[in-house]
């Protein structure tokens, strides 16, 4: 075996690879341009809804999809509305139990500074200022999943015993 072989069988296999990173789906419309530039006096008002989705592909290789849809209202009137479903596939060399919570935490962490210069740069190619999302707490988001599986189990339990 000479010297380069030995190094890389004494290498560890890296646990997270992402393999591809791709714009799955984007859509921006800002319906009221340019009417609503004269009625900004303040900050819209905007809303940031996240959804974080991962199926398996093949052995080890899986689908992360981070779905990230902002909103801003200038009072009634819906300044702009940006949707963002960017992805990747990703190679997982971890034990079972251990799968879920990287593809639900890390790899959407990885992910989100993309999606979020994607998201800042339609805002500000639009004449918005850029929006640029705070961070997202996608451990928190993984226990809330889990507490809304756990609550949906519990009511179909009940169900079956009535």
């Amino acid at each position: 075996m000479t010297e380069k072989n030995n190094e890389a069988a004494q290498q560890p296999q890296q646990a997270i690879t992402i393999n591809a990173q791709f714009v799955k789906d984007v859509s921006f419309e800002a319906p009221h341009v340019p009417q609503i530039f004269t009625e900004l006096k303040s900050a819209p008002e905007i809303s940031v809804n996240v959804n974080v989705e991962a199926g398996k592909v093949q052995e080890n290789l899986f689908q992360v999809s981070l779905k990230i849809k902002a909103e801003a209202k200038v009072e009634d009137k819906v300044a702009f509305l940006c949707e963002v479903d960017y992805g990747c596939l990703t190679t997982i060399a971890l034990p079972p139990e251990h799968v879920e919570p990287i593809l639900l935490i890390e790899v959407p962490r990885l992910l989100f500074p993309f999606v979020r210069n994607i998201i800042a740069d339609m805002t500000r190619d639009s004449g918005f200022p850029p929006l640029m999302i705070n961070p997202i707490d996608f451990v928190g988001l993984y226990h809330q999943r889990l507490a809304e599986l756990k609550k949906q189990q519990e009511e179909q339990n009940k169900e079956k015993l009535n």
